[in-house]
């Protein structure tokens, strides 16, 4: 109904006015060239003007408000003057248009509307009943036209008020709808500005946050040098912590900018592994050796996910594991499948030993991409890093011995057992 949730609602009844007060425009017009005059023509005329003064006073306010004072108080001026107008000539009876829509816009339930239906009705019918002498035979003659009337007026009111109440429904829905996609809406940001959050988190974590380590235990060792007099292992660890210290600003530049990882801008994903193992064994004087199989070319997020992956385990060997080398072999892990391992002669890992936030990082990051992580104990000591990644666009390879287990590939990485 109006007043519901049909929210242009105040620009449609603007209209109805228009339509209203042109219908009793057209009303008067015909009273007047209908060719009565006197007082009968005067009497109607007074009563379509009280019509319209009601309607511009109660009517429209009560078709905007909802107010029931107002409401029935123009519907009761309705009534009388539909009656008294039509008691002076049947002419008048076009009134009934008008008072039937009046009748079903105003009223808030369907037996209010029937019930100002009937009685504009019954009015009507005793109004020219009476003017033509309250015989029987004009009964017999007003009274089926007058049931038909008022049948169709009570049909065509029902269905109106069903059409408007649906119509308020569906209005209802869609309001609904609209809040519910603007919470999710709400809520997709809200998952995205953290997501965007966590992987921010991890970037910095993957290579600011390690590079800034190694800048830290660069100095260290310097300061222990220089107390020493040692001049040249300063200078050697003074420009590893100037390339460290311009890898990490050009990492953040790319952060900023959203590219990729420097060490992948304009290299293979093997120079770059290649590129960190030098520079890993370099800080921290231990041994590090890429072995590097035919992968074929890789979608740009896989190669970020694996150099990052081999960053993190590289890290985590150095500050946990207690090793003397490690061992980066990337391959094609038979025809479906790429393969990024990360050995070392370590401690191992310990029993009940917690998932630190990197590797967490980490698996996330391989997840995403549709791969698995795997962290195990070598065969023979050590630890064993297992990235696979699903090999996107790669051409099928023969399948290797590299399908072994993460154990027994600790067991053949080239070099493993020299000195």
């Amino acid at each position: 109904m109006p007043g519901g949730p049909l929210t242009d609602w105040d620009r449609l009844v603007v209209w109805w006015d228009v339509a209203f007060y042109v219908s009793l425009g057209l009303v008067a017009l015909s009273l007047v060239f209908d060719g009565s005059w006197g007082r009968a023509l005067t009497v109607q005329l007074v009563c379509v003007a009280a019509i319209a003064v009601a309607y511009a006073l109660l009517g429209a306010r009560a078709a905007r408000r909802r107010d029931p004072a107002a409401r029935w108080a123009y519907l009761a001026v309705l009534v009388v003057g539909l009656t008294v107008a039509t008691a002076q000539g049947e002419l008048a009876s076009l009134l009934l248009f008008v008072a039937f829509a009046h009748a079903w816009m105003l009223s808030e339930r369907r037996r209010e509307g029937v019930a100002v239906v009937v009685v504009l009705t019954v009015g009507t019918f005793l109004a020219i009943w009476g003017s033509q002498g309250w015989t029987a035979p004009t009964l017999t003659d007003l009274a089926p036209q007058f049931l038909v009337t008022l049948a169709f007026a009570v049909g065509l009111g029902l269905w109106v008020a069903r059409t408007m109440r649906q119509s308020a429904e569906y209005a209802a829905l869609v309001d609904t709808l609209r809040a519910a996609q603007a919470e999710l809406a709400a809520t997709q940001h809200a998952a995205g500005v953290a997501a965007e959050r966590e992987r921010l988190a991890r970037e910095i974590h993957d290579t600011l946050a390690q590079g800034f380590m190694s800048v830290v235990t660069q100095a260290q060792v310097a300061s222990v040098a220089l107390d020493r007099g040692a001049d040249d292992v300063v200078r050697e660890r003074l420009a590893t912590m100037e390339t460290t210290a311009r890898d990490n600003l050009a990492e953040a530049r790319a952060l900023v900018a959203a590219f990729a990882p420097v060490p992948l801008q304009g290299a293979s994903l093997v120079d770059a592994l290649r590129r960190l193992a030098e520079r890993w064994a370099a800080e921290t004087g231990l041994r590090a050796v890429v072995e590097a199989g035919d992968v074929g070319p890789l979608a740009a997020g896989d190669e970020v996910v694996l150099l990052r992956a081999a960053q993190e385990a590289l890290t985590n060997v150095r500050r946990h594991a207690g090793a003397s080398a490690v061992w980066l072999t990337l391959d094609g892990g038979g025809a479906e499948r790429v393969r990024l391992e990360v050995v070392d002669d370590g401690a191992g890992i310990p029993p009940g030993a917690p998932e630190g936030y990197g590797l967490r990082g980490m698996r996330d990051r391989v997840v995403a991409v549709g791969g698995t992580l795997a962290v195990t104990s070598g065969g023979d000591g050590g630890t064993v890093l297992t990235v696979l990644l699903p090999a996107r666009g790669l051409g099928a390879s023969p399948a290797r011995e590299a399908d072994a287990s993460p154990a027994q590939a600790a067991g053949r990485v080239p070099g493993r057992g020299a000195p």
